[in-house]
């Protein structure tokens, strides 16, 4: 029986390098494993890892109907799908992407974040908690600069913790003047972003 599983965590958490991870050794046995991303820090079509591993990926546009890409992947005799930056799905790809596993009995395994910057869930990810087979946070976490565990994904602009903006900006941890740390809850209250920052 094929499942939907979703895996989350922080930003810096290894979720792409797991995704990446996963693929490769299903791929060692098999040929029937498709790789996609709903948007990578790099170019489009790839998945690519903090640590430096990447691989080709399907690049998928967030919003729109995945029915071509079902298709083809159902031509090309796909049974698992691996998928990276899930958070940016919207609440109907998700339900495609149930459909997919329901209908034509293909297994996912779908990579993302739970919470945008100012803490709110991303609506593909609530949905995926609402109907997924299995929804589980990464053992390996972020840590704050304090040692707490990292929860929340800051937007630093101008190096101060952002409280409004567009939840999807896509990026690389370093863009301008915008960038993102790992804060625990304390400390993204606070916006004190290190042990010197008063």
């Amino acid at each position: 029986m094929a499942e939907l599983t979703f895996t989350y965590g922080t930003m810096a958490a290894g979720k792409s390098t797991l995704a990446l991870q996963l693929c490769w050794q299903l791929r060692e046995g098999r040929s029937d494993v498709a790789l996609w991303t709903f948007g990578d820090r790099s170019a489009n079509g790839m998945v690519t890892s903090r640590i430096g591993i990447e691989a080709q990926a399907e690049a998928v546009i967030p919003g729109a109907s995945l029915a071509g890409h079902i298709d083809r992947a159902l031509q090309e005799g796909t049974n698992i799908l691996v998928i990276d930056e899930v958070q940016f799905a919207s609440v109907g790809q998700v339900d495609e992407l149930a459909q997919m596993v329901d209908d034509h009995d293909v297994d996912i395994h779908a990579f993302g974040l739970c919470a945008d910057f100012l803490l709110n869930v991303f609506p593909g990810s609530a949905r995926l908690f609402a109907i997924a087979d299995w929804a589980h946070e990464l053992p390996l976490t972020s840590s704050c600069w304090c040692g707490q565990k990292g929860r929340c994904n800051a937007r630093l602009v101008d190096g101060a913790v952002a409280r409004e903006g567009n939840q999807f900006y896509t990026g690389d941890v370093l863009q301008g003047t915008v960038h993102y740390q790992v804060l625990c809850r304390k400390h993204y209250r606070s916006g004190q972003l290190g042990p010197d920052d008063q």
